[in-house]
């Protein structure tokens, strides 16, 4: 099943659904968050949830995504605790991308600290049922605050160096009222981030990393492919200027997922109850590996069979400045 959410013309959520191309209004659903909510009070799975409300009027959810009425497939009411965080190094191939944006000054003979930490998670990233592996590299990227729509801007700030996609998978959960993280599913993600401030010295990857993001526009509800294959492109001018397949998926991965999220809700930090986390777990895919600089005006698209519309957003560039921030003492 695929679930998001829609605006209706008052501005107002409705979640929608499918198994198929028919997408329909769940009856009576408020929101995700108040779906998942009611879920995990009755100790049941979405889809449960979902079949009990019913679903009402068809909508065609095609047309709603390019009207711009498609909302992110989850929200918050407080977007203060919508967090969206990642791991990096957790995709077979994606070390070669990375290492040559670290590339060690010692010799080739060296190990970068990027191909220590990809090979710790070829080795130790993927433990027995129950067991823990060793912990990846792990990011801050924002709250909902930073959380873009589908088709919405994604804007590069007037300090930034760069703008540029990632393709990723996104886990999606909500925190329990006694702690435990509910997982909803899976989407389609954006991890936009800064590849020049980041190359510069890797020390800067988590300023590199502090950009909006976008998600969705559907979550996969139930487990995801093991192996999942997708696209990603850059069209500029209506014009395709990049495109390259991406893989994810345990099959393509140093990383369990299982691995990945007890390195992340490990923390009591981030198991506070109402809390939703979007959760990146990595690619092994970027444009700007392969020389390309993404410019103002630019979409980014990123697509893969079983997660449903392809997720679309054009990058904004804001005008440099140099102007400091102030700070107005009390």
């Amino acid at each position: 099943m695929l679930i998001s959410q829609i605006r209706r013309p008052d501005g107002q959520l409705q979640v929608v659904a499918r198994d198929g191309a028919e997408a329909a209004v769940v009856r009576g659903a408020a929101s995700t968050y108040a779906l998942a909510q009611e879920a995990i009070a009755a100790g049941q799975g979405l889809t449960q949830v979902i079949a009990a409300h019913g679903l009402g009027e068809a909508v065609d959810l095609m047309g709603l995504l390019e009207a711009g009425r498609v909302a992110l497939p989850i929200t918050h009411p407080d977007p203060a605790h919508l967090h969206i965080t990642g791991t990096g190094l957790t995709h077979l191939g994606s070390a070669s991308a990375r290492d040559a944006m670290h590339a060690s000054l010692s010799g080739a003979e060296t190990l970068t600290d990027s191909m220590k930490m990809f090979r710790m998670g070829l080795e130790a990233g993927r433990p027995a049922a129950g067991r823990v592996g060793v912990q990846p590299e792990w990011f801050y990227k924002g709250n909902g605050h930073a959380a873009v729509a589908p088709g919405a801007p994604l804007v590069a700030p007037e300090f930034a160096e760069d703008g540029g996609e990632e393709p990723e998978i996104a886990g999606i959960y909500l925190i329990g009222p006694d702690g435990t993280p509910h997982r909803l599913g899976w989407a389609l993600g954006n991890e936009f981030s800064d590849h020049i401030t980041e190359r510069v010295n890797y020390l800067w990857l988590a300023h590199s990393k502090l950009r909006p993001a976008s998600f969705g526009p559907e979550i996969l509800v139930g487990a995801p492919p093991a192996d999942i294959r997708g696209t990603s492109r850059i069209r500029r001018g209506g014009q395709v200027v990049w495109e390259k397949p991406f893989l994810s998926g345990e099959a393509n991965m140093s990383h369990s997922f299982a691995n990945l999220e007890h390195h992340h809700f490990k923390y009591d930090l981030f198991r506070q109850p109402g809390d939703v986390h979007v959760h990146m777990f990595g690619t092994a895919t970027l444009s700007f590996a392969d020389g390309i600089r993404a410019l103002d005006g630019d979409i980014f698209e990123i697509e893969a069979a079983s997660f449903g519309l392809p997720l679309k957003n054009p990058l904004r560039r804001l005008p440099a400045t140099e102007r400091a921030m102030q700070v107005q003492p009390l």
